[in-house]
Order: structure tokens, then C-alpha cells, then sequence
């Protein structure tokens, strides 16, 4: 079995903890955040069980907000 490493992100939207994997376009969500990363693990193994999508490694995530104007 492979194994890899994820970068995520879990923010609170709502009720809900949505997480969010940087690596790969794969999000879940849950009532707590323990619950978002779980469904995110298992959402992620099932990805990769079904693809060879490239995984891209990321070093030093940073979040960093934009402000921007929208009609």
C-alpha cells in the first residue's frame, strides 16, 4: 500500500467544517472538525484508489487574503 502526505485546509462555513485537500482538487465536510478530516481521509483514499491523478507537493502553505472588487 502508498502512502502520501497531505497538505489540507479546514475552515468553519456555517454549522459545518468544510476541509480541503491542496494537493488535489478533493474536499469534504462535518459537524466538527475531526469529522471534516475523517471524511477528507476517506474522500482522499478513494480518489487515489480510483486515480493516478499526479499529486503535487506542496512546501509551506500560506494563507493569504486579497482584496478584490466586484460588481
Amino acid at each position: 500500500m502508498k502512502s502520501i502526505l497531505s497538505n489540507n485546509v479546514v475552515w468553519q462555513e456555517g454549522k459545518f467544517f468544510v476541509a480541503q485537500c491542496l494537493n488535489v482538487d478533493v474536499s469534504s465536510f462535518g459537524e466538527t472538525k475531526d469529522e471534516a478530516l475523517d471524511n477528507l481521509k476517506e474522500a482522499l483514499e478513494l480518489y487515489f484508489e480510483d486515480n493516478d491523478a499526479p499529486f503535487t507537493s506542496i512546501t509551506k502553505p500560506e494563507i493569504v487574503n486579497t482584496e478584490i472588487g466586484y460588481a
